[in-house]
C-alpha cells in the first residue's frame, strides 16, 4: 500500500489541495473527482493503485481543500477549472498520465485531453459521460436552466444541493445502503454548507451545457487517438445511464467496459473490485506493449 500525502500548491493564484502516493517510476494517475465530491472520495482507492501508479488526486478549485475564490474573482466555469488542473499537473511534474475521471472529473479530463493528446497514456471513467444517450431524465431541471437561465430555474437547482440530496446521490441504487459510509456524504454538505458555495454549484450547473456541447469534440479525440480505454460504472447511476458507458466503444472499440450493481459514487461499495479491474486493464495494456515492441525489433 502506498503511502499518502497530503500537499497544496498555488496554480493560477489559486491554492490547489492535492493527495499524493508516489511511486517515482511508475506511470503516473492523475485522480479527478466530481460533484459534490473532492478528492477524498479516492481515500481508500489511492494508497492500493499506488502498488503501479504514481498517483495524484486534486480538489477541483472551489471543491474540498481547494481554494474557495470569490465568484467576482474567479469565474467558475468547466474550461476555466480545466485550464488551472492543466497548469497543476504541470506544476507537479506530471508530463504524460493516464486519467482517471468520475462525473465533473470527466469534462475536466477531456478538456485537457483534447488540448494535450500526446500527455494523455490511457483513460479510467468512473461514470464520467461523454454522449447524449449517457444523460438522464435526473437532467432536466438543469436542461431547464441551460435553456432560460431565470431565476426561477436557478432557484430550482438548489434541490440538487440539500443534504438529503446528497445522501440519496450515495445511496440511490445500492443493493445494500449499509455498505455505504456516511463519512464521505457528511463531508460533502460540510464543504456544501460554506458561505458562497450554493452559487458556485449553481453556476457549475448552468455552465455543464458547454460539456454537452463539446461532446462531438471529446468524440472525435476518442476516434482519432484510440487511447486505451476503461469504463468502470455503476450501473443504478441516475444521472449517467450505462448506455453512456457502452457509448464509449463506438469511437474506442476496444474500450473494456465493466458494470458493477451499484450506484453513482462507485468507490464507496466496490473500491476492491475496481481497483482489481484497473489492475488488469494495465497488466494488459503493459502485455500489448511489450508484444508490439517485440515485433517492431
Amino acid at each position: 500500500m502506498g503511502l499518502v500525502r497530503y500537499k497544496a500548491v498555488e496554480v493560477s493564484g489559486i491554492r490547489i489541495f492535492y493527495r499524493e502516493a508516489r511511486n517515482v517510476g511508475a506511470p503516473k494517475l492523475l485522480l479527478l473527482h466530481g460533484f459534490p465530491s473532492a478528492s477524498h472520495m479516492f481515500r481508500e482507492l489511492l494508497p492500493v493503485v499506488a502498488e503501479k501508479f504514481d498517483v495524484i488526486a486534486p480538489d477541483l478549485p472551489g471543491f474540498g481543500q481547494s481554494e474557495m475564490p470569490a465568484r467576482e474573482k474567479f469565474l467558475y466555469t468547466f474550461e476555466n477549472i480545466a485550464r488551472v488542473i492543466e497548469r497543476f499537473t504541470e506544476s507537479v511534474g506530471f508530463d504524460r498520465f493516464a486519467l482517471y475521471v468520475f462525473d465533473y472529473g470527466a469534462p475536466t479530463g477531456f478538456r485537457m485531453a483534447v488540448r494535450h493528446p500526446e500527455r494523455i497514456t490511457a483513460i479510467i471513467s468512473q461514470n464520467g459521460n461523454a454522449y447524449e444517450e449517457g444523460l438522464s431524465d435526473g437532467w432536466t431541471p438543469i436542461r431547464a436552466y441551460w435553456e432560460n437561465a431565470s431565476q426561477a430555474n436557478r432557484e430550482a437547482l438548489r434541490a440538487f444541493l440539500t443534504p438529503e440530496t446528497t445522501t440519496w446521490q450515495y445511496t440511490h441504487g445500492v443493493p445494500d445502503a449499509t455498505m455505504v459510509s456516511p463519512d464521505g456524504r457528511n463531508l460533502d454538505n460540510y464543504y456544501l454548507a460554506r458561505p458562497g458555495a450554493d452559487e458556485i454549484q449553481l453556476d457549475l450547473l448552468g455552465d455543464y451545457k458547454s460539456n454537452v456541447a463539446l461532446y462531438p469534440s471529446f468524440q472525435r479525440y476518442f476516434r482519432t487517438h484510440k487511447p486505451p480505454f476503461l469504463a468502470v460504472w455503476g450501473k443504478n447511476d441516475p444521472f449517467f445511464l450505462s448506455s453512456g458507458a457502452e457509448a464509449f466503444k463506438r469511437d474506442i472499440p476496444k474500450a473494456r467496459i465493466c458494470f458493477f450493481d451499484t450506484g453513482h459514487f462507485a468507490l464507496e461499495t466496490h473500491c476492491a473490485e475496481i481497483a482489481n479491474v484497473i489492475s488488469d486493464f494495465w497488466g494488459d495494456q503493459a502485455k500489448q506493449h511489450k508484444m508490439s515492441q517485440g515485433l517492431e525489433h
